[in-house]
């Protein structure tokens, strides 16, 4: 049975053009739909939101994959690009992530970002719903 170590409370009003605030009061900041679908743009959005948050995570599950074969992960970058997407009526979302690992070739890092990928949580979410590419840089 699984045990819950953490859970994030955040709460919406307004949907795209409204705010955002943490239980903790921590994350509490507007967003706004992007000029580039019609909105005010000027503040985040749900997909920098979502992108932040699995870049994040994929880096910590790049560490954890990475952390027997002893490799530096030091000024590594990973970007991850979360596009909003239409087509007739519907809306999906699409993902692309980048990782660049000085200490490592490009093959070799594509290695690491599918291994990372099969245990990152976001990616497991996400896993079968979400188009999803990755690439060494």
């Amino acid at each position: 049975m699984s045990e819950k170590l953490y859970t994030a409370e955040v709460t919406a009003i307004g949907g795209r053009d409204g705010a955002v605030k943490s239980s903790d009061g921590v994350l509490n900041f507007e967003v706004r739909k992007p000029e580039s679908m019609g909105g005010k743009g000027g503040a985040t959005n749900p997909e920098q939101l979502f992108a932040a948050a699995w870049s994040s995570c994929f880096l910590g599950a790049m560490g954890a994959v990475s952390e027997k074969d002893n490799t530096d992960l030091k000024d590594t970058q990973l970007t991850v690009k979360i596009s909003f997407n239409s087509e007739g009526n519907s809306s999906f979302l699409s993902a692309e992530i980048e990782a660049h690992v000085p200490s490592l070739d490009n093959e070799q890092t594509q290695a690491l970002i599918e291994k990372a990928h099969r245990v990152c949580p976001y990616s497991k979410a996400t896993r079968g719903n979400i188009e999803t590419s990755l690439k060494a840089v």
